[in-house]
């Protein structure tokens, strides 16, 4: 991607070698254990790089390019991201060196209610201190790779939203598939009953710490749109060149020309817009609202300019589609986004 460094650009071409040789979730192996991307944002001194935005931006980008069902968002940035932020080096110890090698996956437990609103301060989830032990009770939707570890963000009678750790294999954990038009992006429920967990850092601290992985979330989100955008740009292109109607290629009629230099520009603002918050110059909320809208417009676009071929199972376009649209909801709409930074 232009506009990324010399170490970068060879991240990038080592994510892409990857994906193009192993399809779906059979990358993560060979992605987590020869490239490093697992450990990307976990500090050195528990297994990981320590790299910053922009590597992350990097492999948000490959992988939303071929649509990777892969656990990186969550188990690579969201969980590394809250650990660290939480300032609690003993769950860091205990946790990020497997998540860094990818011998370990976990999720980041916290959108409620159908996942529309990603404020912390509303969470309902409650934990309440049991002789010793606290136990967390509710709902978390929107889960994307459930696996050894649970990061959940649940409410305290008397701090607030907290970060609490549950293992996998604690009792009373219910984890279930949930059926989403997104099929590129496999997504789970997690309910509690009276669920045992431990307190990561500061009870009451969850709203700031998420604020932060918020920012870390959004950032790869936008790489992700921005990524599908490309791809799914490049096969209309493709299409257009090759699709002959009244004998020459529809790319050759100018209002098929017009629809693509307009998304053209569009896309290559929103790439713009990604490297600016990826160096820091502009907030990845407002990054990931503007690059999922050009995601879903794009998607939009390529399925009219495919003609009824794009609709079809067998046609990649209608998948682009779904995942603009996942992606863009993911963390929070552009609305939210537009709403939160207006009121920051």
């Amino acid at each position: 991607m232009t506009g990324y460094s010399r170490e970068q650009e060879e991240l990038r071409s080592a994510v892409r070698q990857v994906l193009a040789a192993h399809e779906g979730a059979a990358a993560w192996a060979p992605l987590a254990g020869r490239v490093g991307v697992a450990g990307l944002a976990i500090p050195e001194e528990y297994g990981g790089f320590g790299a910053g935005d922009g590597e992350l931006a990097v492999v948000g980008a490959e992988l939303g390019r071929v649509l990777s069902p892969v656990p990186f968002l969550d188990g690579a940035v969201l969980v590394p991201r809250a650990l660290t932020a939480s300032g609690d080096g003993a769950a860091c110890a205990r946790l990020l060196p497997g998540l860094a090698e990818g011998a370990r996956t976990a999720s980041l437990a916290w959108a409620e209610d159908g996942g529309a609103d990603w404020d912390p301060g509303r969470t309902r989830t409650q934990a309440t201190l049991d002789r010793g032990v606290w136990r967390l009770s509710g709902a978390k939707v929107h889960l994307l790779a459930p696996g050894d570890d649970f990061l959940v963000v649940a409410r305290t009678e008397r701090h607030g939203p907290s970060l609490f750790h549950v293992p996998a294999a604690a009792d009373d954990v219910r984890l279930s598939q949930v059926p989403v038009m997104d099929g590129t992006r496999p997504q789970w429920r997690l309910d509690l009953l009276r669920t045992p967990a431990e307190p990561v850092g500061e009870l009451g601290d969850a709203e700031r710490v998420l604020t932060e992985v918020l920012e870390a979330g959004s950032l790869v989100l936008a790489a992700d749109a921005v990524g599908g955008a490309s791809a799914v740009f490049e096969l209309t292109l493709r299409y257009a060149k090759e699709r002959e109607q009244f004998g020459r290629p529809i790319g050759s009629f100018q209002a098929v020309k017009h629809r693509l230099a307009d998304l053209f520009t569009e896309l290559e603002s929103a790439r713009s817009l990604l490297l600016a918050a990826a160096h820091g110059d502009v907030p990845a909320g407002a990054a990931k609202a503007v690059c999922c809208e050009t995601y879903e417009h794009v998607a939009g676009e390529a399925i009219q300019l495919h003609g009824g071929i794009a609709i079809t199972w067998e046609h990649p376009a209608h998948r682009f589609f779904k995942r603009a649209h996942s992606t863009a909801r993911l963390l929070g709409s552009p609305a939210w986004h537009r709403g939160r930074l207006a009121l920051a």
